[in-house]
């Protein structure tokens, strides 16, 4: 079995704390900078407080993304997925399904639940 210390995963990890400043919400999944904030975006706010890294549930390790109040929503459409993006250096850093798709109108706010992103143990 691989072995992966702790001190690395936390390493990766920790640019959520330290570089992401916005999150998005999109209308599909992304898969750069562009399609983040431009292409697929409905709506962003500020990057709220991240907490971690820690243990994760089935191995590994995680932050914890709190719960994001008073984003705003840019454009019509249905908001699907989320993406966590570094403004200033122009970097997607994570992006996956919301647990809910919500059709969204300009001009309105959104807020989204905690949630986790970590890395599993190798296999």
């Amino acid at each position: 079995m691989a072995f992966l210390g702790d001190r690395v995963f936390d390493n990766g990890l920790s640019v959520f704390g330290s570089e992401a400043t916005n999150i998005h919400v999109t209308t599909q999944e992304a898969a750069d900078f562009t399609e983040a904030t431009a292409t697929y975006t409905v709506g962003n706010g500020a990057m709220p407080s991240v907490t971690g890294p820690a243990d994760r549930t089935g191995g590994g390790r995680e932050v914890v993304i709190a719960a994001l109040t008073g984003g705003s929503i840019t454009a019509n459409g249905t908001a699907t997925h989320y993406a966590v993006v570094d403004t200033a250096n122009s970097r997607l850093l994570a992006a996956g399904s919301l647990t809910a798709s919500q059709v969204v109108s300009n001009g309105n706010t959104f807020s989204l639940d905690s949630f986790n992103i970590g890395i599993p143990d190798p296999a």
